[in-house]
């Protein structure tokens, strides 16, 4: 068996590992890169391995650093099932056709305005590559045994990361011995709305695991706190409270929390304007897959609650609906993605209100280095929006609780709960900081045999 790591190395996106066992070349995410540019010029190059080569594709969960490349990659050659679970197929579709859009409008806009250097300028991918590549998945629920050959098992269990999201456990056996490789994707947080807490694993020989908050903790203080401060402070100042969220998973579990907020009267019950067609169709996805649930939300919903809707909310799909939200002066709270401010909506709403000191921008998601999100935290005088130098004047406040990923604290709890230390244990999915920070914790607390892998490292797992 061979563990090959075509990403997610020394960065937090990327998503993609190839697992070669028993002839068979099984691909473990495949997302796109964010941030920094030096790893954005990965996707526009050629796949390290022949995507025809590939026979099957496993999917931890639907965010776009772990499922964006796959129209490439179907585009270039593979032609085998992708699979996950039914919840992560449903948000695929709605995160894929929305990157691929964002792909061609890029190059339409590039040639218009003659600003690549490429001549023309092409997309990524294109809506048929993102819907071929719909049409090759086949969805499982949790738990149940995907038979590759008699020898051969892949399984999904809830890693309570977004709705669908997985830990895919691989077990082969051979001569009566087994040997399990387990992948963590985005390990979730225990005690969170909505999401059942992460599955226990147990017998792991070898664990590739997550670290994009291997050097943090998150704040003890319940987020909902914070939320609930942060609302009514800008409320008190008479402005406008914008909240960059990506749009599937965290949109959903700040749209729970303020509901709570409002009617235990915390906070008033402010508009709510949800900017992102794409997050509209998530918070769909949510409505549609109430299984997925924890208990709490699932009798919430028995009793009549709509867990996903505010007083006076206010869904805007379409462009008007968008810019007649620049004339709200006051009290009102925005909701757009993408969470790192990468693209999208939020875009134009922080090119109009960054500049307001009455305003309030609130991060409630890892901002990844090279992201106009980091910038903005890091406290610079300006950022660059659509070309241009924006001021930031309005306040800045971020609330890390929200987070759909474990702190370090959470991920030693997790680990402290297999029966014996896997063989070796893999450290991916964080800056390099965190990544070394979470391997010294692991060797110290745990005395595990630790790897931090690099960009396209090959690992024989025996």
């Amino acid at each position: 068996m061979e563990l090959v790591f075509l990403g997610a190395t020394g960065t937090v996106t990327g998503s993609r590992f190839l697992l070669e066992v028993e002839g068979k070349r099984l691909l473990v995410d495949c997302g796109l890169y964010q941030g920094l540019k030096q790893y954005r010029l990965r996707n526009w190059e050629p796949f390290p391995v022949s995507p025809e080569r590939i026979d099957l594709a496993f999917l931890t969960h639907a965010h776009l650093d772990h499922v964006g490349y796959l129209p490439r990659l179907c585009r270039t050659g593979f032609s085998g099932k992708i699979h996950c679970t039914h919840a992560t197929r449903d948000l695929a579709e709605i995160v894929l056709l929305d990157s691929a859009h964002l792909q061609e409008e890029d190059a339409y806009w590039a040639n218009k305005k003659g600003y690549s250097k490429h001549s023309p300028a092409l997309p990524l991918y294109t809506v048929p590559d993102a819907e071929h590549a719909l049409s090759l998945f086949a969805p499982f629920h949790y738990g149940e045994d995907i038979f590759l050959t008699k020898s051969l098992r892949v399984k999904f269990k809830d890693a309570g990361h977004i709705l669908g999201s997985s830990l895919v456990d691989i077990k082969t056996t051979k001569g009566g011995r087994t040997l399990r490789v387990a992948f963590s994707g985005d390990l979730g947080r225990p005690d969170r709305p909505i999401l059942r807490d992460p599955t226990q694993l147990y017998e792991v020989d070898y664990l590739i695991v997550e670290s994009t908050y291997g050097n943090r903790l998150h704040d003890s203080r319940p987020p909902e706190q914070e939320l609930a401060r942060v609302v009514n402070e800008s409320a008190e100042r008479g402005g406008v409270l914008i909240i960059p969220a990506a749009a599937v998973g965290r949109t959903q579990e700040l749209l729970y929390s303020l509901r709570e907020l409002e009617e235990r009267g915390e906070i008033p019950a402010l508009p709510v304007y949800v900017d992102s067609p794409m997050a509209i169709d998530a918070t769909g996805v949510f409505e549609k897959r109430k299984g997925y649930y924890d208990l709490k939300a699932k009798v919430l919903e028995l009793e009549g609650k709509r867990i996903l809707q505010t007083k006076r909310i206010r869904f805007c799909r379409n462009r008007d609906e968008s810019k007649s939200i620049n004339a709200v002066a006051r009290h009102a709270v925005i909701v757009s993605a993408s969470g790192m401010v990468t693209g999208g909506r939020i875009l134009h709403h922080l090119e109009h209100r960054l500049p307001r000191p009455q305003d309030t921008v609130l991060f409630i998601g890892y901002q990844a280095e090279g992201t106009r999100g980091r910038t903005i935290l890091e406290g610079k005088p300006t950022v660059k929006i659509h070309g241009q130098e924006v001021p930031v004047r309005a306040r800045i406040e971020q609330i890390s609780g929200f987070s759909a990923h474990a702190d370090y604290q959470e991920i030693l709890a997790w680990l402290v709960g297999f029966n014996r230390p896997p063989r070796k244990t893999f450290i991916v999915h964080g800056e390099p900081e965190a990544a070394t920070s979470l391997a010294e914790k692991i060797r110290e607390k745990l005395d595990w045999e630790v790897v931090i892998p690099n960009f396209g490292e090959t690992h024989t797992l025996e």
